[in-house]
Protein backbone atom coordinates (compact mmCIF):
# COMPACT_ATOMS: atom_id res chain seq x y z
CA UNK A 1 0.00 0.00 0.00
CA UNK A 2 1.10 3.90 -0.57
CA UNK A 3 1.48 5.84 2.01
CA UNK A 4 1.55 8.83 -0.25
CA UNK A 5 -1.54 7.87 -2.71
CA UNK A 6 -3.19 7.89 0.80
CA UNK A 7 -2.36 11.23 1.87
CA UNK A 8 -3.61 12.45 -1.59
CA UNK A 9 -6.95 10.76 -1.61
CA UNK A 10 -8.00 12.76 1.61
CA UNK A 11 -6.44 15.80 -0.17
CA UNK A 12 -8.51 15.22 -2.94
CA UNK A 13 -11.77 14.52 -0.58
CA UNK A 14 -11.12 17.19 1.27
CA UNK A 15 -11.75 19.84 -1.08
CA UNK A 16 -15.52 18.47 -1.31
CA UNK A 17 -16.89 21.32 1.25
CA UNK A 18 -19.16 23.97 1.82
CA UNK A 19 -18.18 27.71 2.52
CA UNK A 20 -17.46 27.59 6.13
CA UNK A 21 -14.60 26.41 8.90
CA UNK A 22 -13.28 22.90 8.03
CA UNK A 23 -15.17 20.73 6.55
CA UNK A 24 -19.07 20.87 5.22
CA UNK A 25 -20.69 17.98 3.72
CA UNK A 26 -23.62 17.54 4.87
CA UNK A 27 -26.19 14.23 3.96
CA UNK A 28 -27.91 14.66 0.62
CA UNK A 29 -26.13 17.97 -0.44
CA UNK A 30 -24.60 18.40 -3.92
CA UNK A 31 -21.37 18.86 -2.21
CA UNK A 32 -21.61 15.65 -1.23
CA UNK A 33 -23.51 14.10 -4.20
CA UNK A 34 -20.11 15.68 -6.12
CA UNK A 35 -17.86 13.69 -3.54
CA UNK A 36 -19.47 10.73 -4.11
CA UNK A 37 -18.87 11.05 -7.72
CA UNK A 38 -15.34 11.51 -6.95
CA UNK A 39 -14.88 8.44 -5.29
CA UNK A 40 -17.60 6.36 -7.42
CA UNK A 41 -14.43 7.44 -10.23
CA UNK A 42 -11.95 6.28 -7.81
CA UNK A 43 -13.13 2.96 -7.25
CA UNK A 44 -14.22 2.30 -11.31
CA UNK A 45 -10.22 3.25 -11.71
CA UNK A 46 -9.24 0.35 -8.80
CA UNK A 47 -11.55 -2.06 -11.25
CA UNK A 48 -14.48 -2.43 -8.96
CA UNK A 49 -18.03 -2.46 -10.19
CA UNK A 50 -20.05 0.49 -8.37
CA UNK A 51 -23.96 1.00 -7.73
CA UNK A 52 -25.70 3.40 -6.15
CA UNK A 53 -28.77 1.61 -3.88
CA UNK A 54 -32.16 2.89 -3.32
CA UNK A 55 -30.80 5.35 -0.12
CA UNK A 56 -27.89 6.47 -1.53
CA UNK A 57 -25.29 3.90 -0.07
CA UNK A 58 -22.62 3.35 -2.22
CA UNK A 59 -21.85 -0.10 -3.01
CA UNK A 60 -18.10 -0.81 -4.67
CA UNK A 61 -17.90 -4.07 -5.34
CA UNK A 62 -14.64 -6.31 -6.24
CA UNK A 63 -15.31 -9.97 -7.23
CA UNK A 64 -14.06 -12.84 -6.49
CA UNK A 65 -13.14 -16.07 -8.07
CA UNK A 66 -16.30 -17.67 -6.24
CA UNK A 67 -19.11 -14.92 -7.26
CA UNK A 68 -21.65 -16.71 -5.47
CA UNK A 69 -19.91 -16.52 -2.19
CA UNK A 70 -20.78 -14.02 0.79
CA UNK A 71 -18.99 -10.67 0.30
CA UNK A 72 -16.52 -9.23 3.21
CA UNK A 73 -17.16 -5.66 3.58
CA UNK A 74 -15.96 -3.05 4.80
CA UNK A 75 -16.64 0.71 4.78
CA UNK A 76 -18.01 4.11 6.72
CA UNK A 77 -19.29 7.40 5.41
CA UNK A 78 -18.27 10.63 4.14
CA UNK A 79 -21.10 13.13 5.03
CA UNK A 80 -20.02 15.35 8.02
CA UNK A 81 -21.34 17.24 10.88
CA UNK A 82 -20.85 21.43 10.62
CA UNK A 83 -17.51 22.63 11.21
CA UNK A 84 -15.91 19.04 10.63
CA UNK A 85 -12.76 17.60 10.23
CA UNK A 86 -11.38 15.57 7.62
CA UNK A 87 -11.10 12.42 9.21
CA UNK A 88 -14.45 10.95 10.45
CA UNK A 89 -15.58 8.37 8.75
CA UNK A 90 -13.81 9.21 5.75
CA UNK A 91 -10.94 7.39 7.10
CA UNK A 92 -12.59 4.04 7.02
CA UNK A 93 -13.76 4.48 3.43
CA UNK A 94 -10.22 6.11 2.03
CA UNK A 95 -8.51 2.91 3.81
CA UNK A 96 -11.07 0.54 2.08
CA UNK A 97 -10.37 2.46 -1.62
CA UNK A 98 -6.35 2.00 -0.31
CA UNK A 99 -6.93 -1.37 0.34
CA UNK A 100 -8.39 -2.01 -3.34
CA UNK A 101 -5.57 -0.36 -4.99
CA UNK A 102 -2.88 -2.28 -3.39
CA UNK A 103 -4.71 -5.46 -4.31
CA UNK A 104 -5.08 -4.29 -8.13
CA UNK A 105 -1.58 -3.18 -7.41
CA UNK A 106 -0.42 -6.78 -6.60
CA UNK A 107 -3.07 -8.73 -8.48
CA UNK A 108 -4.12 -10.62 -5.55
CA UNK A 109 -7.54 -12.45 -5.78
CA UNK A 110 -9.61 -13.48 -3.68
CA UNK A 111 -12.36 -16.32 -3.61
CA UNK A 112 -15.20 -14.35 -1.69
CA UNK A 113 -16.16 -10.59 -3.40
CA UNK A 114 -15.01 -7.22 -1.94
CA UNK A 115 -17.14 -4.74 -1.20
CA UNK A 116 -16.32 -1.07 0.21
CA UNK A 117 -19.33 0.93 1.53
CA UNK A 118 -20.07 4.69 1.71
CA UNK A 119 -22.96 4.64 4.07
CA UNK A 120 -25.20 7.44 3.63
CA UNK A 121 -26.86 10.07 6.21
CA UNK A 122 -24.20 8.55 8.95
CA UNK A 123 -24.49 12.18 10.80
CA UNK A 124 -27.50 13.65 12.51
CA UNK A 125 -26.45 17.18 11.89
CA UNK A 126 -28.75 17.58 8.99
CA UNK A 127 -32.05 15.77 9.61
CA UNK A 128 -31.98 15.15 13.67
CA UNK A 129 -31.34 11.56 12.65
CA UNK A 130 -28.26 9.53 12.24
CA UNK A 131 -27.10 6.13 10.35
CA UNK A 132 -29.91 6.41 7.88
CA UNK A 133 -28.05 4.56 4.94
CA UNK A 134 -26.78 1.90 7.02
CA UNK A 135 -30.51 1.45 8.39
CA UNK A 136 -32.13 1.24 5.64
CA UNK A 137 -29.35 -1.74 4.58
CA UNK A 138 -30.22 -3.51 7.31
CA UNK A 139 -34.34 -3.42 7.05
CA UNK A 140 -34.27 -0.58 10.51
CA UNK A 141 -35.25 2.33 9.44
CA UNK A 142 -38.80 3.12 9.99
CA UNK A 143 -40.72 4.85 6.70
CA UNK A 144 -43.27 6.74 9.17
CA UNK A 145 -40.15 8.39 10.83
CA UNK A 146 -38.42 9.73 7.98
CA UNK A 147 -41.30 11.30 5.99
CA UNK A 148 -41.28 13.81 8.95
CA UNK A 149 -37.75 14.79 9.03
CA UNK A 150 -36.74 18.27 7.73
CA UNK A 151 -33.79 20.10 7.78
CA UNK A 152 -32.94 23.93 9.28
CA UNK A 153 -34.22 25.66 5.96
CA UNK A 154 -37.31 23.32 5.76
CA UNK A 155 -36.09 21.41 3.30
CA UNK A 156 -37.83 17.51 3.58
CA UNK A 157 -35.79 14.55 3.41
CA UNK A 158 -38.07 13.31 0.51
CA UNK A 159 -36.91 16.43 -1.20
CA UNK A 160 -33.21 15.50 -0.70
CA UNK A 161 -34.07 12.12 -2.10
CA UNK A 162 -35.61 13.79 -5.23
CA UNK A 163 -32.48 16.13 -5.33
CA UNK A 164 -30.49 12.69 -5.21
CA UNK A 165 -32.10 11.06 -7.79
CA UNK A 166 -33.77 8.78 -5.37
CA UNK A 167 -37.22 8.33 -3.61
CA UNK A 168 -37.82 8.14 -0.34
CA UNK A 169 -40.75 5.87 -1.07
CA UNK A 170 -38.81 3.22 -2.35
CA UNK A 171 -35.84 3.01 0.44
CA UNK A 172 -37.01 -0.24 1.67
CA UNK A 173 -35.86 -1.66 -1.66
CA UNK A 174 -32.54 -1.04 -0.09
CA UNK A 175 -32.45 -3.89 2.27
CA UNK A 176 -30.08 -6.66 1.97
CA UNK A 177 -29.84 -9.79 3.70
CA UNK A 178 -28.02 -12.50 5.53
CA UNK A 179 -26.92 -14.51 3.30
CA UNK A 180 -25.15 -11.89 1.31
CA UNK A 181 -22.35 -10.94 4.03
CA UNK A 182 -19.60 -13.20 5.50
CA UNK A 183 -18.45 -10.45 7.66
CA UNK A 184 -18.15 -6.08 7.77
CA UNK A 185 -15.23 -4.77 9.57
CA UNK A 186 -15.34 -0.96 9.43
CA UNK A 187 -12.60 1.22 10.30
CA UNK A 188 -13.16 4.29 12.07
CA UNK A 189 -10.52 6.97 13.99
CA UNK A 190 -11.60 6.82 17.33
CA UNK A 191 -13.23 10.31 18.07
CA UNK A 192 -11.65 9.84 21.99
CA UNK A 193 -8.08 10.45 23.97
CA UNK A 194 -7.07 6.63 25.09
CA UNK A 195 -5.28 4.96 22.42
CA UNK A 196 -2.89 7.83 22.17
CA UNK A 197 -2.97 8.19 26.03
CA UNK A 198 -1.94 4.27 26.20
CA UNK A 199 0.82 4.36 23.38
CA UNK A 200 -1.30 2.06 21.26
CA UNK A 201 -1.91 1.46 17.46
CA UNK A 202 -5.08 0.17 17.47
CA UNK A 203 -7.95 -0.27 19.04
CA UNK A 204 -10.02 -3.32 18.67
CA UNK A 205 -13.55 -2.83 19.37
CA UNK A 206 -15.77 -4.82 21.57
CA UNK A 207 -18.95 -3.25 21.63
CA UNK A 208 -20.43 0.12 20.42
CA UNK A 209 -22.21 2.01 23.51
CA UNK A 210 -26.25 2.94 23.31
CA UNK A 211 -27.89 5.82 24.63
CA UNK A 212 -30.67 6.44 27.01
CA UNK A 213 -32.17 9.79 26.74
CA UNK A 214 -34.27 11.85 29.03
CA UNK A 215 -35.80 15.31 28.88
CA UNK A 216 -36.32 16.54 32.41
CA UNK A 217 -38.25 20.42 33.33
CA UNK A 218 -37.66 21.72 36.17
CA UNK A 219 -40.81 23.94 37.34
CA UNK A 220 -39.75 26.78 40.09
CA UNK A 221 -41.31 30.72 40.99
CA UNK A 222 -39.68 33.17 38.86
CA UNK A 223 -39.03 36.05 41.65
CA UNK A 224 -37.33 39.68 42.27
CA UNK A 225 -33.43 38.90 42.69
CA UNK A 226 -33.01 41.92 45.19
CA UNK A 227 -36.78 41.15 47.44
CA UNK A 228 -36.86 37.62 47.66
CA UNK A 229 -35.04 36.00 50.61
CA UNK A 230 -32.58 32.99 50.00
CA UNK A 231 -34.69 30.72 52.36
CA UNK A 232 -38.17 31.59 50.66
CA UNK A 233 -36.98 30.49 46.96
CA UNK A 234 -37.81 28.12 44.72
CA UNK A 235 -34.94 28.18 42.08
CA UNK A 236 -34.97 26.14 39.31
CA UNK A 237 -31.75 26.80 37.82
CA UNK A 238 -30.03 25.36 41.40
CA UNK A 239 -32.48 22.14 41.24
CA UNK A 240 -31.40 21.61 37.66
CA UNK A 241 -27.81 22.00 39.03
CA UNK A 242 -27.98 19.68 41.39
CA UNK A 243 -29.49 16.85 39.05
CA UNK A 244 -26.68 17.58 36.61
CA UNK A 245 -24.27 16.83 39.28
CA UNK A 246 -26.06 13.58 40.85
CA UNK A 247 -25.39 12.76 37.13
CA UNK A 248 -21.97 13.30 37.07
CA UNK A 249 -21.76 11.29 40.29
CA UNK A 250 -24.05 8.34 39.48
CA UNK A 251 -21.64 8.05 36.04
CA UNK A 252 -18.20 8.32 37.77
CA UNK A 253 -19.12 5.72 40.39
CA UNK A 254 -19.65 3.67 37.26
CA UNK A 255 -15.96 3.96 35.63
CA UNK A 256 -14.92 0.54 35.82
CA UNK A 257 -17.95 -0.25 33.36
CA UNK A 258 -17.28 3.00 31.08
CA UNK A 259 -21.02 4.47 31.49
CA UNK A 260 -21.03 8.06 30.62
CA UNK A 261 -23.35 10.39 31.53
CA UNK A 262 -23.84 14.22 29.90
CA UNK A 263 -26.27 17.00 30.46
CA UNK A 264 -26.05 18.18 27.37
CA UNK A 265 -29.15 21.10 27.03
CA UNK A 266 -29.63 23.27 30.03
CA UNK A 267 -31.64 26.00 29.36
CA UNK A 268 -32.86 28.28 31.99
CA UNK A 269 -36.48 31.23 31.97
CA UNK A 270 -36.97 34.06 32.21
CA UNK A 271 -33.15 34.42 31.71
CA UNK A 272 -32.82 37.55 33.26
CA UNK A 273 -29.89 38.45 35.79
CA UNK A 274 -32.01 40.15 38.00
CA UNK A 275 -34.89 37.49 38.48
CA UNK A 276 -34.56 33.95 40.11
CA UNK A 277 -34.68 31.45 37.29
CA UNK A 278 -38.41 30.57 37.28
CA UNK A 279 -38.00 27.02 35.15
CA UNK A 280 -35.03 24.67 33.66
CA UNK A 281 -35.02 22.48 30.97
CA UNK A 282 -32.37 20.08 30.78
CA UNK A 283 -31.38 17.37 28.55
CA UNK A 284 -29.51 14.03 29.19
CA UNK A 285 -27.50 11.81 27.84
CA UNK A 286 -26.50 8.38 29.90
CA UNK A 287 -24.93 6.05 27.81
CA UNK A 288 -22.63 2.44 28.08
CA UNK A 289 -22.39 -1.20 26.79
CA UNK A 290 -23.63 -2.63 30.25
CA UNK A 291 -27.39 -2.04 30.44
CA UNK A 292 -27.19 -3.38 34.10
CA UNK A 293 -24.33 0.08 34.45
CA UNK A 294 -26.81 2.26 32.66
CA UNK A 295 -29.83 1.54 34.50
CA UNK A 296 -28.17 2.29 37.75
CA UNK A 297 -27.24 5.86 36.40
CA UNK A 298 -30.66 5.90 35.04
CA UNK A 299 -31.95 5.37 38.52
CA UNK A 300 -29.73 7.81 40.47
CA UNK A 301 -30.83 10.58 37.96
CA UNK A 302 -34.84 9.31 39.01
CA UNK A 303 -34.24 9.14 42.72
CA UNK A 304 -32.09 12.97 42.45
CA UNK A 305 -35.33 14.26 40.72
CA UNK A 306 -37.63 12.89 43.33
CA UNK A 307 -35.11 14.45 46.22
CA UNK A 308 -34.49 17.96 44.69
CA UNK A 309 -38.06 18.39 43.82
CA UNK A 310 -39.11 17.44 47.89
CA UNK A 311 -36.33 19.60 49.28
CA UNK A 312 -36.30 22.64 47.05
CA UNK A 313 -40.25 22.32 46.74
CA UNK A 314 -40.59 22.41 42.61
CA UNK A 315 -42.27 20.73 40.96
CA UNK A 316 -40.02 18.30 38.43
CA UNK A 317 -40.97 15.83 35.85
CA UNK A 318 -39.07 13.78 33.45
CA UNK A 319 -39.28 12.35 30.25
CA UNK A 320 -37.51 9.56 28.19
CA UNK A 321 -37.06 10.60 24.77
CA UNK A 322 -35.01 7.71 23.41
CA UNK A 323 -33.59 4.37 24.32
CA UNK A 324 -31.09 2.17 22.36
CA UNK A 325 -29.92 -1.12 23.04
CA UNK A 326 -25.73 -1.26 23.31
CA UNK A 327 -24.39 -3.56 20.67
CA UNK A 328 -21.67 -6.66 20.94
CA UNK A 329 -19.04 -7.26 18.25
CA UNK A 330 -18.56 -10.56 17.11
CA UNK A 331 -16.45 -12.38 19.50
CA UNK A 332 -14.51 -14.46 16.61
CA UNK A 333 -14.12 -10.93 14.28
CA UNK A 334 -12.65 -9.35 17.92
CA UNK A 335 -10.64 -12.34 18.05
CA UNK A 336 -9.29 -12.29 14.88
CA UNK A 337 -8.74 -8.59 14.76
CA UNK A 338 -6.18 -9.41 17.71
CA UNK A 339 -4.54 -12.31 16.26
CA UNK A 340 -3.72 -9.96 13.04
CA UNK A 341 -2.38 -7.42 15.58
CA UNK A 342 0.02 -9.84 17.36
CA UNK A 343 1.27 -11.46 14.43
CA UNK A 344 1.71 -7.66 12.87
CA UNK A 345 3.58 -6.81 16.56
CA UNK A 346 1.00 -3.88 16.66
CA UNK A 347 -0.15 -2.38 19.98
CA UNK A 348 -3.37 -3.06 20.84
CA UNK A 349 -6.30 -2.56 23.37
CA UNK A 350 -9.98 -4.04 23.11
CA UNK A 351 -12.13 -1.69 23.84
CA UNK A 352 -15.45 -0.24 23.96
CA UNK A 353 -17.04 2.79 21.17
CA UNK A 354 -18.24 5.60 23.12
CA UNK A 355 -20.07 6.77 19.63
CA UNK A 356 -22.57 5.16 17.41
CA UNK A 357 -21.35 3.86 14.02
CA UNK A 358 -22.75 2.54 10.99
CA UNK A 359 -21.03 -1.39 12.49
CA UNK A 360 -23.76 -1.30 15.33
CA UNK A 361 -26.61 -1.77 12.40
CA UNK A 362 -24.59 -3.67 10.56
CA UNK A 363 -24.17 -5.83 13.50
CA UNK A 364 -27.84 -7.16 12.93
CA UNK A 365 -26.81 -8.52 9.42
CA UNK A 366 -23.82 -10.33 10.09
CA UNK A 367 -20.78 -10.79 11.80
CA UNK A 368 -19.51 -7.32 12.82
CA UNK A 369 -16.24 -5.86 13.88
CA UNK A 370 -14.63 -2.44 14.01
CA UNK A 371 -11.00 -1.08 14.27
CA UNK A 372 -9.99 2.34 16.05
CA UNK A 373 -7.09 4.23 14.85
CA UNK A 374 -5.76 6.75 17.30
CA UNK A 375 -7.28 10.58 17.08
CA UNK A 376 -4.57 13.39 18.48
CA UNK A 377 -6.14 14.98 21.54
CA UNK A 378 -8.99 12.71 21.39
CA UNK A 379 -10.57 15.58 19.05
CA UNK A 380 -13.36 14.45 16.60
CA UNK A 381 -15.96 17.04 15.23
CA UNK A 382 -13.61 19.60 15.08
CA UNK A 383 -11.32 21.27 12.52
CA UNK A 384 -8.56 20.33 14.50
CA UNK A 385 -9.44 16.76 14.19
CA UNK A 386 -6.16 14.79 12.96
CA UNK A 387 -4.71 11.10 12.87
CA UNK A 388 -1.44 10.99 11.35
CA UNK A 389 -0.83 8.74 7.60
CA UNK A 390 1.09 6.59 9.65
CA UNK A 391 -1.54 5.72 12.15
CA UNK A 392 -4.00 5.34 9.16
CA UNK A 393 -1.47 3.18 7.21
CA UNK A 394 -0.98 1.00 10.21
CA UNK A 395 -4.69 0.24 10.64
CA UNK A 396 -4.87 -0.11 6.87
CA UNK A 397 -2.40 -3.12 7.29
CA UNK A 398 -4.86 -4.69 9.83
CA UNK A 399 -7.57 -4.08 7.81
CA UNK A 400 -6.10 -5.17 4.72
CA UNK A 401 -4.89 -8.34 6.67
CA UNK A 402 -8.56 -9.36 7.84
CA UNK A 403 -10.55 -9.18 4.72
CA UNK A 404 -7.82 -11.29 2.72
CA UNK A 405 -8.02 -13.71 5.98
CA UNK A 406 -11.79 -13.84 5.35
CA UNK A 407 -11.88 -14.05 2.03
CA UNK A 408 -9.19 -16.53 1.01
CA UNK A 409 -6.40 -15.10 -0.87
CA UNK A 410 -4.98 -16.34 -3.38
CA UNK A 411 -2.54 -14.63 -5.94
Amino acid sequence: MKLERLRQSFEELARFTDEGEGINRLAYTETERKARAFLIDQFERAGLTVRTDYAGNVIARREGRVPDLPVVATGSHIDSVYAAGEFDGTAGVLVGLEVMLSLADEGVETDHPLEVIIFACEESSRFGASTLGSKAMTGRLDPAYTRSLTDKNGVTLMRAFEENGLDLEEVHLAKRFRDEFKAFVELHVEQGPVLEKQGKAIGVVSAIAAPIRFSVHVGGTADHSGTTPMDYRHDALLGGAEIALAVEKAALAELDHGTVGTVGVFSIQPGAMNVVPGAADLNVDIRGTSLESRQRVVEALEAAVKDVAKARGLNIWMDKISEEEPVQMDSELVAELKGICEERGVAWIEMPSGAGHDAMNMAALCPTGMIFVPSKDGLSHNPAEYTSMEQLMEGAEVLRAFMLKQAKAAR
